[in-house]
């Protein structure tokens, strides 16, 4: 990959955290005076969300799943040509899936449409994608490997099906039998497509929480960073100073060779420490080490 058109991706389930992430990462481009292109993963759905509850009824009655998790909703092949042509070029379109009635407004949409494909901004420093699939691999199509640097978000399961229920519910207007059913349907493209990309990333970034979330059907709020453990899996990266790390962020411990511990309240702090440095290798070299 070129050093001159990085690729950053944050991939991780609907629910997840790799919006938190955005926001480390955000601050991050600041500090290093970068001109970051932010790309949503949901400009990559086939459909509308009309056009989805059509595709979904359908698939019931010849007794198949289809969900935002898998290959029928998402264009896979589109991905993964504009992360290669960005890498190569610094060039490509992109567009925006709006969820909710304040996103659409400004565009006198309907919530669960598309705006219209644009070109990305010019003389950009790096592309930043955050999503569902910024390392899936399907057919020929490896997107994990047209990414520079690739951040897995991954909670505990019953973790992220408690923010899932508690954000459609509350922010999305959906009812809170149609997030199980949608959690029920989605699981044959979860264990194909979503979980094999954190087998694929340079960090994982798995929150852990340290209170019952037994039932997670039942929970009516999200446990807190500080009610929650970050384990932080480092894949194939050999210049990781973990004296460092064990120094600068209090309770932090090795739970293995290639893993970290840290307090969740530490998050956006161990992010920073973490990822500042591989920026900037990025930067200078193209790849990470």
């Amino acid at each position: 990959m070129s050093a001159k058109h990085p690729v950053i991706a944050v991939t991780g389930s609907s629910g997840a955290g790799t919006s938190t992430t955005s926001e480390v990462f955000a601050h991050l481009f600041r500090q290093h005076k970068l001109n970051a292109a932010f790309i949503e993963g949901d400009s990559f759905h086939r459909y509308t969300r009309p056009e989805m509850d059509v595709a979904i009824r359908k698939a019931r009655e010849h007794g198949k799943h289809i969900s935002y998790f898998g290959p029928e909703a998402n264009d896979f092949n589109l991905l993964y040509d504009f992360f290669k042509q960005y890498g190569e070029t610094g060039t490509g379109q992109y567009r925006r899936y709006l969820h909710t009635f304040d996103e659409a407004v400004p565009y006198n949409q309907m919530p669960g449409t598309f705006t219209p494909w644009q070109d990305l901004p010019e003389d950009t420093d790096v592309l930043f994608y955050e999503g569902l699939h910024g390392g899936v691999a399907y057919d020929d199509k490896n997107v994990a490997s047209k990414v520079d640097l690739l951040i897995g978000m991954v909670p505990i399961v019953n973790l992220e099906w408690i923010q899932k229920l508690v954000r459609d519910t509350t922010e999305r207007g959906h009812s809170r039998e149609a997030v199980q059913e949608s959690i029920v349907r989605s699981m044959d493209d979860y264990i194909n497509y979503i979980t094999p990309q954190f087998s694929r990333t340079h960090i994982n970034f798995q929150r852990v929480p340290t209170v019952d979330t037994s039932n997670p059907f039942s929970a009516k709020s999200i446990p807190t960073l500080d009610e929650s453990m970050l384990v932080i899996r480092f894949r194939g990266l050999k210049n990781v100073d973990f004296p460092f790390l064990l120094q600068m962020i209090d309770g932090a411990y090795m739970s293995r060779q290639n893993t970290i511990v840290v307090p969740g309240g530490k998050m956006g702090f161990a992010m920073e420490l973490i990822l500042s440095p591989m920026i900037q290798q990025l930067l200078e070299t193209g790849k990470i080490r």
